[in-house]
């Protein structure tokens, strides 16, 4: 079960977050790549793919539709997206609130389908009432250098992931992803209507792309977000990733977001950065959750519980 954290620093963290961090750093780099976002891959072979988006171990009750994605920035000249629809999409005439979905190191469009239960998620929430039903949008934001790199899709070792953070896709991410999803399909395309969540690097980008975009996105979910954001050298990782903490302030005083939620496990390497920055977004007075969960930088008991929460919070309150 979560746990809703208290505003003051709860006895078992230790007030010097940062410190700790530092200390255990190698400990925590020996984790980070034996946990599910981290184990370094030797070759590239068909279990490292995304693979379909329908799979034989669930049915979806929904539609899942696959559009490719033109890329105006250098990499490869397109990637795929994975889109889920409400079963009365194309009966009625509605606009529908969207979720742009991310995934973390290792990751790829089919992550939150293969190990997220994103499908039975949705299916089970939107059948019971409890939850918005919503456009769920899982792209591939991997950096990649060209179409033989990006290999149809093929994931990011950690230090990959980790290191070759540029900036340069996310800087595209309005319009290569959101853009072309408010072409294809009836959105809701305002600050009311756009969520976007994701987890480790995921929840990372997530939280630099809403405080980027401060009025795209009225609901921010960030599960275990690789906070750092150590990643490539260069103008457009300093554009996109400088100071959060500066772009967090702008991002409250011009568009408050409806919800804001963090996420992190019991025994997940990214506690303390999570917790400093819920901390320091207490002191601001800005409006935030902040959830832990019994797990470690995992999706057991971690980002498919998550994912429940975040959906049933987004949308409610515009």
């Amino acid at each position: 079960m979560m746990k809703t954290l208290p505003t003051s620093t709860p006895p078992w963290l230790p007030r010097q977050s940062n410190s700790v961090v530092r200390k255990f750093l190698p400990f925590i780099i020996c984790v980070f790549l034996s946990s599910s976002c981290g184990i370094l891959r030797i070759k590239s072979s068909e279990a490292y793919l995304p693979g379909p988006a329908i799979r034989a171990e669930y049915q979806p009750k929904n539609i899942v539709e696959e559009i490719v994605q033109p890329c105006s920035v250098p990499g490869p000249t397109e990637r795929r997206i994975i889109v889920y629809l409400p079963a009365d999409y194309y009966q009625s005439n509605r606009r529908y609130p969207v979720l742009y979905l991310l995934h973390g190191a290792r990751g790829y469009e089919t992550s939150w389908i293969r190990k997220g239960e994103v499908y039975q998620t949705a299916d089970s929430l939107w059948a019971s009432g409890k939850a918005q039903p919503c456009i769920i949008v899982m792209p591939n934001v991997n950096q990649y250098n060209d179409d033989a790199d990006y290999e149809g899709g093929r994931f990011k070792d950690a230090f990959e992931s980790i290191f070759e953070m540029d900036g340069v896709v996310e800087s595209a991410f309005m319009k290569d992803v959101v853009g072309l999803v408010d072409s294809l399909y009836r959105t809701q395309a305002d600050r009311a209507g756009r969520a976007i969540a994701g987890l480790s690097i995921g929840g990372c980008q997530t939280m630099y792309l809403a405080a980027n975009n401060p009025e795209a996105f009225g609901y921010v979910g960030a599960m275990s977000p690789y906070v750092w954001a150590i990643g490539h050298p260069g103008i457009a990782h300093y554009r996109f990733y400088g100071n959060l903490r500066r772009k967090i302030n702008r991002q409250y005083a011009q568009c408050p977001p409806y919800g804001y939620y963090l996420y992190a496990g019991d025994y997940d390497m990214m506690r303390p950065a999570t917790h400093n920055l819920h901390v320091y977004m207490n002191k601001k007075g800005y409006p935030h959750r902040y959830f832990m969960y019994p797990s470690s930088h995992d999706w057991v008991n971690g980002w498919t519980e998550e994912l429940k929460d975040v959906m049933q919070r987004i949308f409610q309150n515009p």
